[in-house]
Parts: C-alpha cells; sequence; structure tokens
C-alpha cells in the first residue's frame, strides 16, 4: 500500500472516532488550519497532516464531510 493510501485510511479512521465522539467534534469545531486539525489527529495516534485533510476536501467518510475553507489572502492549492 502506498503512503498516501495508509494516510487516507488513517484519515478515515480518525474521522470514524469524530462522528461517535461529541467532544473530540467540539475541539475540531475550534480548530482554524487542517494543520491544527491534523494535530489534534496526531495527538490521538494517528498519521495524518495538515496536507492530508486538504486532499480529503469535499469527501466525506462516517458521516463527516472534510470542507476546505479558503480565507482572505490565502492562496488555494498551495497545501498540494
Amino acid at each position: 500500500m502506498s503512503q498516501g493510501g495508509v494516510s487516507r485510511e488513517q484519515l478515515q479512521r480518525f474521522l470514524a472516532l469524530v462522528q461517535r465522539e461529541p467532544a473530540l467534534q467540539r475541539r475540531l469545531e475550534e480548530a482554524i488550519t487542517a494543520d491544527e486539525v491534523a494535530l489534534l489527529a496526531q495527538d490521538l495516534g494517528y498519521a495524518v497532516s495538515g496536507s492530508d485533510i486538504l486532499r480529503f476536501s469535499g469527501q466525506s467518510a462516517s458521516g463527516v464531510r472534510v470542507t476546505r475553507i479558503d480565507h482572505p489572502g490565502e492562496y488555494p492549492g498551495r497545501y498540494v
């Protein structure tokens, strides 16, 4: 399995946990960047990067949808 496949699997497993844990959902709502979300995942033992999360934008797993929000002054696509 490629490294990208492992990261995607880890992200999907993390999102399944998010679906089950309201406290984790609240923590994610407070995160501002994909890197902050990735740090939460890493703290819980999931090998996920901010770039993994951004590449997953627009997709869903375990009932959790990942949506990228572009803020003024950002450069869309710079994390790819």
